[in-house]
């Protein structure tokens, strides 16, 4: 099916036309006609499968017949970031139409926001806590809102903005059309829709626990302390271009970064804790090919696009296995090809598991000798670990010896000690 049958405006098919977008995905062409039609709806789609468009083409070809000084459509979503990325393409699909669309969310004065919602909105785009803000200080009417959008609402579940979500819903028309998109079915998204849905159409395109097609998925089972190291190599070795690593916390996050930039390469860390400027300019910076490695959080494991990412590296296993479908969905976006490599310690097999648990499949395991973990007590283990080939590297100052020894793991992070002296006669090696 192409996009001129689905009934959509020319406008909006020459703006589509103009992003070389032909064919409808699945849940395109399932969901644009329920939203035309006006029927509430709960799309469940994986990332990368095009659920931004989804809404974003019938809510326009809907605007597009009538005008009203008040805000019209309102989508929410959980992240600044995703955000920005929907107002955009909300501006590159309505380029021919006469609509005005605004985003908001934190991180921006309210003063700003407030004179752009004042002189009337059709489109708005918003984060729940920002929005709540504006709905106390009066600077948001409500009174003419035709459709509601909840993007991504798992994750805007699991980040704990569900008291805000219900409190803005109690606060919208009750004559509204409702589209409900997540990325997973989890109780929390049914229990959501059953109580603020009506007669919803339920589209489901892929089961859970189903990674978008086209990603090629690699393990590499490495010693906690050679990560660093590891990452290096195969970036090196790989070519890559446009990396993604994703790690646990916002100071891994930082730490990596600048190692990697002391190794030579472009690299930048994005998290909760940099300011918005920072955030945006490190995403533009990402997307240009200014740098080659963003490093991030879980942050950027939902809603974001950037295309051309070529590598997803987990260089720590998510806790939830939900999570390491929705990193991996950066790569491989709009049916395109990409590769998700996770670096396995030790302690990460049973995530490891869960995950693979989760999608039903065995990911390969690629093992480097000079990188592979060696097990105490093991005869088959050397006990002196192979020489790494990035050594000169490591001596050079890229990334500095070990100055603590790991001696056992606590709620999955790792506890160090001082390395004692002359550990080597200690451990009975010399």
């Amino acid at each position: 099916m192409s996009f001129e049958k689905l009934g959509l405006a020319p406008e909006i098919l020459r703006a589509v036309k103009a992003k070389n977008y032909l064919i409808p995905t699945p849940i395109q062409e399932r969901a644009i006609p329920v939203a035309l039609s006006g029927k509430d709806l709960i799309g469940c789609a994986q990332t990368g499968t095009g659920k931004t468009a989804s809404f974003t083409l019938p809510i326009l070809h809907r605007l597009r017949e009538g005008k009203s000084p008040t805000l019209r459509a309102l989508v929410l979503v959980p992240t600044r970031e995703l955000a920005s990325q929907v107002y955009e393409n909300i501006r590159a699909y309505g380029h021919h139409l006469c609509l005005r669309t605004e985003v908001i969310f934190g991180g921006i004065g309210l003063r700003v926001q407030k004179e752009s919602l004042r002189y009337g909105v059709d489109f708005l785009v918003a984060t729940p806590g920002r929005l709540l803000d504006h709905l106390r200080q009066g600077n948001v009417n409500f009174s003419r809102l035709e459709i509601l959008v909840i993007d991504e609402t798992d994750r805007m579940l699991d980040m704990g903005f569900l008291p805000d979500v219900r409190t803005l819903l109690k606060s919208l028309p009750a004559r509204r059309q409702t589209l409900l998109f997540s990325a997973t079915m989890s109780q929390e998204v049914q229990t959501l829709g059953r109580e603020f849905l009506k007669e919803p159409v339920l589209i489901e395109i892929a089961p859970q626990g189903t990674p978008v097609g086209g990603v090629r998925q690699v393990v590499y089972p490495v010693d906690a302390g050679r990560k660093q190291a590891l990452l290096l190599h195969l970036i090196e070795k790989e070519r890559m271009q446009q990396v993604l690593v994703f790690t646990r916390t916002k100071h891994r996050a930082n730490h990596l970064a600048e190692q990697l930039h002391r190794c030579g390469k472009r690299a930048d860390a994005l998290h909760g804790s940099k300011s918005q400027g920072a955030r945006t300019q490190a995403l533009e910076r990402f997307r240009s090919g200014s740098i080659q490695v963003l490093v991030a959080t879980n942050l950027a494991a939902r809603g974001l696009d950037v295309k051309g990412i070529s590598h997803v590296v987990n260089y720590e296993i998510p806790e939830a296995p939900e999570d390491y479908i929705h990193r991996i969905g950066r790569t491989a976006r709009a049916e395109a090809t990409g590769d998700a490599i996770s670096l396995m310690s030790p302690n990460e097999r049973g995530s490891i598991r869960d995950i693979e648990r989760l999608m039903g499949q065995t990911i390969p395991r690629i093992v480097l000798k000079e990188f592979e973990a060696v097990v105490v007590g093991d005869p088959k283990s050397s006990p002196i670990p192979p020489r790494s080939p990035l050594s000169e590297k490591r001596n050079a100052g890229c990334f500095p010896e070990r100055s603590s020894l790991t001696v056992g793991w606590r709620s999955g992070i790792e506890i160090e000690r001082p390395r004692p002296k002359r550990i080597g006669r200690n451990l009975g090696l010399v």
